[in-house]
């Protein structure tokens, strides 16, 4: 029989956090392989005063987090674990938890050894006790890239070669989150389909991140109408009526042309550059996402 390395401790395989320009909020974005573990936190820590919400997305818990510092009232069984503080500053994010037990072997060790994390303070863990620790994470910045128009009748699928690209392209710096397929209004000179995606990174170099994807998608597109756009912000809820209008119907070339926003960039401007746009508003939204407007459910 093999020996286990370390039979009480569960490592994350990643940790990441973005923030947003102010630094007065953040998203803690908490990649898990024990879905039971990650399903008992994200009850629990949904407690803190600290956690405006929380939500699962693929094998991942998100936390959108208030900045601060907390006196947590942990109980045995009724709030076990939280997280007890949030710090941004110019090039890391602080987070704090605290737990009980095994909550507190959860608050310490699995967090603090886990890829992502730039350095750690934690209690030693185990039994009743209670612990904690405080990890330092890279502050990033949410980076989001709608893709459309990349394929032909005869070959290709834009959501393959997106994906394919957004793996390819990040490294230390920049970490893929997400890829989200988004239904449009099928238009008459749609290839068939008619989705877009969108790819979410989290990224301390979102320009050299943005020139690598377009180089890639340079290469590989079939298509001469190729789009590509970048939203660099923490929220992209300004693009939402427009993205609302491309799923309902027809949209111009002059529509997408009103869009004034310094965080939204055209990278491609093929005719596909507005789905491109459209998809970006729809990141890990999947229901709305992929929803046909087309009035006839």
């Amino acid at each position: 029989m093999e020996k286990l390395s370390d039979p009480y401790t569960v490592r994350y395989p990643q940790i990441v956090a973005v923030a947003d320009d102010d630094g007065e909020q953040a998203e803690l974005i908490e990649f898990f392989d024990c879905i039971g573990g990650a399903m008992w936190v994200r009850r629990h820590y949904a407690q803190s005063p600290l956690v405006r919400s929380v939500r699962t997305v693929g094998a991942t818990n998100r936390y959108l987090l208030s900045t601060g510092t907390v006196d947590l009232a942990l109980e045995g069984s009724r709030f076990p674990a939280g997280i007890a503080g949030v710090g941004v500053s110019e090039t890391e994010i602080a987070i704090t938890y605290r737990g009980l037990g095994g909550g507190g072997v959860g608050a310490s060790i699995c967090r603090a050894s886990a890829p992502g994390v730039v350095r750690c303070e934690s209690d030693p863990a185990g039994g009743g006790r209670p612990a904690g620790s405080t990890v330092w994470l890279p502050r990033r910045e949410r980076l989001l890239i709608g893709v459309d128009d990349t394929d032909t009748a005869e070959e290709g699928a834009t959501w393959t070669l997106a994906h394919n690209i957004a793996q390819a392209v990040q490294d230390e710096r920049s970490r893929y989150l997400s890829h989200t397929i988004v239904q449009l209004y099928p238009v008459p000179y749609r290839t068939k389909n008619c989705v877009a995606i969108v790819c979410e990174f989290a990224s301390s170099d979102p320009d050299g991140l943005i020139a690598r994807y377009r180089e890639y998608l340079e290469e590989y597109t079939l298509s001469e109408k190729t789009g590509m756009a970048a939203w660099r912000g923490f929220d992209p809820a300004p693009l939402l009526p427009f993205g609302r209008r491309v799923k309902a119907g027809e949209v111009s070339p002059g529509d997408l042309a009103e869009l004034a926003d310094r965080r939204l960039s055209v990278v491609m401007d093929g005719r596909g550059v507005i789905g491109a746009v459209a998809a970006i508003p729809f990141y890990t939204m999947y229901s709305e996402a992929l929803a046909l407007w087309t009035g006839e459910e």
